[in-house]
């Protein structure tokens, strides 16, 4: 895979980041005095040194999160404290609960001021006969060694002495490591290793990764932080942060799209982001870094937002919008192998879309479409299902060329209508399909009056409707969608307080927004994809308190693409 358009780098990223995040962030509101620190520290993860430098992610809080509760605490109303601190030790229950530990009584005490988590290998073992079995190795700072030891092999004695494991001890290269081997006979059971090297604490699936740990730390050029990429990477990250992911893009897309796992997954390509604390939430700062030769250079292509989103209406879930959609779709579809899972994704959502249309969507469209674009899905309502609407700026060609013409000409060839229907004192095109339905209710009339012929209406089925305004072509798949961008107006996305409240973080210069109401469009990917509900329970508060999630791209600079990421948060008053 080749990620290097702002989709496929901003995909990648909120994956990433809903799972780096891991709700540790969801009670910063605008009130909290960590604004005073400008939105984070400027220190990098010193943690990289237990770290391979072919490790396909890593993910670093460089802040306690009990530091961070504590400024929750003094400035929350009473109610907000309760729900808050529940929030979190649910939170810190959920995230250990395969471990055995408890956090209070067993990491707290001497919990520093940094935990890392990678995946250090996407097979550790190499054995086939097992699977593959990723590497992690959760690394944590601490403030007093003598006292972590203690803690840890007092915790471990207690499930000994419980008879829920076997206790083994093992020194190597000086430290000391314990690990628990299950009682279980079941073969693949899980075994959680841990060991204190200096300031840090190590947490380990197997043994055998807290050996390479200790030997990536002994030997520097086996580790991340002495890693030429790493260190570029790290360039790229500019403001002061409370938090890093960093991802070697062919390792984790081997893993993503269940590939052959390769020998040494080489970094050509890499992509950082740095956590940041805004008044209203989040934003995350991505940087691609090993574009192709055409993005080395390039500047972003708007100073505000588009004036398309005036014909989107301000309830909309989902909105798109930008410039020069042909160029952008040119660089997806291009960038992707056609078995990845993104590609797989992009194409469903491309049917999706088309569909209803019934046409073929980067030809009949995408190409002609190198100006202004806006393309939102509008809520369900008790009378229509969910609608899409798309705005895209017309093209300066002849009569001869017209590609609006040619919809319709299309719409005429696939059996549709094309009819003109007047609403709004506007005069919109729609394509129909004519249908016959039986009418029962006629037929038992026409029964009672001893008619034998059955009643038979008309049936109109609505594929898709557009109109012209101004320099604007507006497309829709419903004339009652359609109605609703004509009469946008003042009540539009692009004068919403909500949409400019979630595009305040971000940069006005860039190529476009990718818009999310997460507090609408929630519970309607809980109803089409359970799974949903099942992935956000481990960092359910975050989920919860997400209110809003803005995607835009910055353009490239050197060879690096950039992009941001604002989650807006809040909590209920």
């Amino acid at each position: 895979m080749k990620p290097r358009s702002f989709f496929i780098t901003l995909a990648v990223v909120s994956v990433i980041l809903i799972s780096v995040a891991v709700g540790s962030f969801y009670w910063i509101i605008q009130k909290s005095p960590l604004n005073l620190i400008e939105g984070g520290i400027t220190d990098n993860p010193k943690a990289a040194m237990f770290v391979p430098n072919q490790a396909p992610v890593m993910l670093s809080l460089l802040v306690n999160p009990d530091r961070l509760e504590n400024f929750r605490q003094v400035v929350a109303l009473p109610k907000e404290r309760r729900r808050s601190k529940f929030e979190l030790s649910q939170l810190k229950k959920n995230l250990l609960a395969n471990t055995n530990l408890d956090y209070e009584r067993d990491i707290k005490p001497w919990l520093g001021d940094e935990v890392t988590l990678a995946v250090t290998s996407l097979d550790y073992d190499r054995d086939e006969s097992n699977g593959v079995q990723p590497g992690y190795l959760l690394i944590a700072a601490t403030e007093d060694e003598e006292l972590a030891k203690e803690e840890l092999q007092l915790a471990y004695t207690q499930d000994a002495i419980a008879g829920t494991y076997d206790l083994a001890f093992e020194e190597y290269k000086g430290v000391n490591l314990i690990y628990k081997n299950s009682l279980s006979p079941q073969p693949n059971s899980k075994i959680l290793a841990s060991a204190v090297v200096g300031d840090y604490v190590l947490f380990a699936n197997h043994p055998k990764v807290l050996r390479d740990a200790i030997n990536n730390v002994q030997v520097e050029n086996l580790n991340l932080n002495n890693s030429p990429a790493y260190q570029d990477a790290l360039k790229t990250i500019e403001d002061p942060k409370i938090g890093v992911v960093y991802v070697n893009l062919p390792a984790i897309s081997a893993w993503i799209a269940n590939a052959p796992i390769p020998e040494i997954p080489e970094v050509k390509q890499m992509l950082t982001v740095s956590l940041s604390l805004k008044p209203q939430g989040l934003v995350a700062e991505t940087a691609l870094y090993g574009v192709t030769d055409e993005e080395i250079e390039k500047q972003p292509a708007l100073s505000q937002p588009v004036q398309a989103l005036q014909y989107i209406p301000a309830d909309s879930i989902l909105t798109a919008a930008g410039t020069d959609l042909n160029n952008f779709w040119n660089q997806v579809n291009t960038g992707l192998d056609t078995d990845s899972p993104l590609q797989q994704i992009i194409t469903q959502g491309i049917d999706f879309i088309q569909s209803p249309f019934q046409i073929d969507l980067p030809e009949d469209i995408f190409s002609w479409v190198k100006g202004e674009y806006a393309l939102a899905l509008l809520p369900e309502t008790k009378n229509t299902e969910l609608d899409w609407v798309f705005v895209a700026e017309k093209p300066s060609i002849s009569e001869e060329n017209n590609p609006i013409e040619k919809l319709d000409s299309l719409a005429i060839d696939r059996d549709l209508n094309v009819v003109n229907i007047p609403i709004l004192d506007q005069e919109i095109t729609s394509w129909t399909k004519l249908s016959t339905k039986e009418d029962n209710a006629d037929n038992k009339t026409n029964n009672k009056k001893g008619k034998d012929k059955p009643m038979t209406r008309l049936d109109t089925e609505v594929k898709g409707a557009h109109v012209s305004m101004g320099n604007y072509e507006i497309f829709a798949t419903s004339v009652e969608a359609l109605e609703e961008a004509l009469q946008a107006g003042e009540n539009s996305l692009l004068t919403s307080e909500k949409f400019q409240l979630s595009i305040e973080a971000l940069s006005q210069n860039n190529d476009g927004y990718f818009y999310v109401d997460w507090q609408e469009i929630d519970p309607l990917l809980a109803s089409k994809i359970p799974l949903i509900k099942v992935l956000e329970l481990p960092v359910k508060p975050l989920f919860d308190n997400l209110q809003s999630l803005t995607l835009s791209s910055e353009g490239a600079e050197n060879g690096v693409r950039r992009s941001s990421v604002f989650l807006r948060l809040g909590l209920e008053e």
